[in-house]
């Protein structure tokens, strides 16, 4: 985009000043001479633009837990001005152990809500409640399952012997399910997991579920051990997660809104994670003070080596994308696991996939990112 001179028509823009990113000015105008009717609807478009910022649109967005890196772009975008020059003076609302945020959506007392994968998605729509997906952060659900090093873990197959694996009981009932039908897992194995590393820790020839971006990095801190990781999306379990949810009526009847949400956190995460992203993280320490700045860049990188938010689709279309068909095998190997009949769930009522794959920061990352080769 090209920058302009001042006037008054650009609505208090500073000479020299980039322009919101809806102004574009042609750079093969010689000399930036801007024909007199160019000039007239910049000027308005600025005016409009700098009246956006100036009364922004109040929206609340809802987690599914506490602050942490794997929430880290919502917070960039919030901490660097992302959502405000998008227009959206943005409040976030953690979840959290005690909380559950999922009902606000439906009932109009929060605009956009954080939900963990799929198959919560599926079940809105088995259930009549009017929520869409409209953008899936994270191309791979974390989730993971974790043993100890030199126990002979070192391959996914071999933990369908483990003589004890912790699972906590929404599991069970959910992708634990999946890994009996896929995997050969078995329930003999099944121990209850009550979110404490203690039972792990003192059985060597334990496994356990975990996040694959935060346990490892608390077994560490405890035991001084990094385990074997297993990410079930490595294996299949192909779910997206980290997912916007809005309500049908929001994305039926204001599309603008949910564009701007989306775009601006789509934004924040490419900051989150190849820029400069202290404030991010203070906003995070401060809602979250169980947490530390360690955790936070430990939990950054394993986000960035294990390509949970920039791979796949994403590196071509921009962070968020979601596909139609990757919806679909996900379901049908959920039905193959006996979670849902093929029938359940209207898969077209699962997502809208309008808002993301339109390459929507992948210029910010190129500016991020140094070129390839660079400093060799």
């Amino acid at each position: 985009m090209a920058r302009v001179e001042g006037s008054a028509l650009f609505g208090g823009f500073r000479p020299g000043e980039r322009l919101p990113s809806l102004v574009w000015v042609p750079a093969s105008w010689p000399g930036r001479r801007i024909p007199k009717i160019a000039r007239l609807v910049i000027g308005l478009l600025a005016l409009a633009a700098t009246a956006a910022l100036a009364d922004p649109e109040r929206v609340v967005f809802a987690t599914n837990w506490k602050a942490q890196a794997a929430q880290g772009g919502f917070y960039q975008a919030l901490a660097d001005g992302t959502y405000l020059a998008h227009g959206l003076a943005v409040e976030i609302r953690q979840g959290g152990p005690q909380v559950n945020n999922r009902p606000l959506l439906p009932a109009g007392r929060i605009d956009f809500l954080l939900t963990g994968n799929l198959l919560q998605s599926f079940d809105a729509v088995k259930n009549g409640v009017p929520t869409r997906a409209v953008a899936a952060l994270f191309q791979k659900d974390p989730q993971a399952l974790i043993a100890h090093p030199g126990q002979g873990y070192e391959s996914f197959d071999s933990l369908k012997d483990a003589p004890v694996v912790l699972i906590a009981k929404d599991a069970q009932f959910t992708w634990w399910q999946w890994l009996k039908a896929a995997h050969g897992f078995r329930d003999e194995q099944l121990r209850p997991y009550n979110y404490a590393l203690g039972p792990f820790l003192a059985n060597p020839r334990a496994v356990q579920q975990g996040y694959s971006v935060a346990e490892p990095i608390y077994v560490e801190r405890e035991a001084g051990f990094i385990p074997v990781v297993h990410l079930l999306a490595d294996h299949g379990f192909s779910t997206y997660s980290t997912l916007i949810e809005a309500r049908e009526e929001t994305v039926r009847t204001r599309p603008d809104l949910v564009q701007r949400f989306v775009d601006a956190s789509i934004i924040g995460w490419v900051n989150y994670l190849y820029g400069d992203h202290r404030a991010a993280d203070a906003l995070m320490l401060k809602d979250n003070p169980e947490m530390t700045e360690a955790e936070l860049a430990a939990s950054l990188a394993l986000l960035k080596s294990q390509g949970i938010v920039d791979s796949g689709a994403a590196l071509t279309q921009g962070i968020g994308a979601i596909n139609t068909e990757r919806i679909r095998d996900f379901y049908d190997a959920m039905v193959a696991a006996g979670l849902y009949r093929a029938n359940d769930v209207d898969l077209s009522q699962v997502a809208d996939t309008r808002f993301v794959g339109k390459g929507v920061g992948l210029d910010v990352k190129a500016r991020l990112l140094p070129p390839v080769g660079a400093g060799h």
